[in-house]
């Protein structure tokens, strides 16, 4: 296995993650390809272009960004983006063309993230004979269940229609745990066989744990109750209203003082008024002063801010896995999250952190009221959460997918069922 082609259509790995379309897939993308560059397989990453600029950026050695032309060069409505799927898959295989003609290496499979991605990695699989991957991140039967107002009403199968027929014709399916592995072959009827469970991992020379008065002063944050912290796009499947109803709960729990920093900005075609219901919620309950807004962050900057929390709050109707949550359990925070997808994997209840009830801001202020109380129950949480999230590392999971590439470069292609 020498070469990789990853396909991430709507969103580039280079992208600041928490904003727009960029959230953990866009972290998933760039670390991962850059473990299996890293691990001696090259990765050329073909992105849509949105604006006027090179047509490829050589991230480092084995890693290369590619901006395809696919429709209109600027931001695209993600639900209208399935209009210039074909063109895509057109301008990616010339790109590859190109790139052999000038004496690179010839692509070995494809590895597609989230459905758009897909559909044109399914077209490319047949027109090029490669073996097709897919991680699909979010799946449509999930997310409906768990947003049912935000559906294609155009076309509202389109989604799950074509998540089916590339589920049905990809020669391994990635799923980062064993709820979407699941979910996969319960929702979709996928062939367990080819359903491979490789977890993400965590970049631990920027996340892990720290001095956190040290942090507090960095970032010039004082107070006397208990700092929370959100991190993550302001979408309402990202559920942040829970976290702000939480501080609320927290007064009349005997627990005042409560801050919360949200990092991150407004993505997808509610995003903007997401962000403005939650300006207005935070006004009518009083907490103008203790709800703080922080537009997206590096990598570099968000750890200090995880490492300044004393809780980081995960309260999402829907995760796959759910990185943030991941994150802060590397930085050494507890972790109080929705009981929801992946988030039932990483936080372990009681020992790493705890789980609650989707939307159930009460449930949550309990648990951070307990963790206030006991500091040292936060602390020992804060540790287990440290010593689980070393088990998690891009260099093990790119070992696990060049094993898998390696395989599937031997088998004879799974014919569309």
């Amino acid at each position: 296995m020498r070469k990789l082609a990853v396909l991430s259509m709507h969103t580039s790995p280079l992208a600041q993650p928490g904003t727009g379309d960029g959230g953990g897939m866009n972290v998933y993308v760039r670390e991962l390809s850059s473990a299996l560059a890293r691990a001696g397989v090259a990765c050329d990453v073909y992105t849509r272009a949105t604006e006027a600029g090179p047509h490829q950026v050589d991230v480092e050695p084995g890693l290369v960004v590619h901006y395809v032309e696919a429709g209109p060069s600027h931001a695209v409505e993600k639900a209208a983006l399935h209009l210039y799927v074909d063109e895509f898959a057109r301008n990616v295989e010339q790109r590859m063309i190109e790139l052999e003609l000038l004496g690179e290496p010839a692509v070995d499979a494809i590895h597609a993230n989230y459905w758009l991605s897909g559909v044109a990695g399914h077209s490319l699989k047949h027109r090029l004979g490669l073996p097709l991957v897919s991680t699909f991140h979010t799946l449509d039967r999930v997310k409906a269940e768990a947003e049912p107002d935000d559906i294609d009403t155009v076309d509202p199968e389109r989604r799950r229609r074509s998540e089916a027929e590339i589920i049905g014709c990809s020669d391994a399916l990635l799923a980062s745990c064993t709820v979407e592995e699941d979910q996969l072959v319960e929702l979709y009827g996928a062939e367990r066989s080819r359903v491979q469970v490789i977890a993400p991992g965590v970049d631990h020379a920027l996340f892990s744990p720290g001095d956190r008065a040290q942090a507090r002063r960095a970032l010039r944050l004082e107070g006397d109750g208990p700092l929370l912290l959100f991190v993550g796009r302001i979408q309402p499947l990202k559920g942040v209203e829970v976290a702000v109803n939480a501080v609320a709960w927290l007064d009349a729990a005997g627990v005042p003082g409560a801050q919360l920093v949200i990092v991150g900005g407004p993505s997808g075609p509610k995003g903007a008024s997401e962000a403005l219901a939650l300006q207005a919620m935070v006004a009518r309950l009083g907490l103008g002063e203790r709800v703080r807004f922080v537009p997206p962050q590096s990598h570099e900057l968000l750890s200090t801010f995880y490492r300044a929390s004393d809780i980081c709050l995960v309260p999402s109707r829907s995760e796959s896995f759910g990185l943030v949550a991941l994150e802060a359990a590397a930085c050494g925070i507890p972790v109080v999250a929705s009981a929801v997808g992946g988030l039932t994997t990483l936080v372990e209840d009681g020992r790493t952190g705890f789980l609650v009830e989707r939307g159930n801001a009460a449930g949550f202020a309990e648990r951070i009221a307990t963790l206030w109380a006991r500091p040292e129950l936060a602390r020992s949480m804060g540790d287990a959460a440290a010593e689980r999230a070393r088990t998690y590392t891009w260099s093990l999971a790119a070992a696990r997918l060049r094993r898998l590439y390696g395989e599937l470069t031997s088998r004879s292609l799974v014919e569309c069922s």
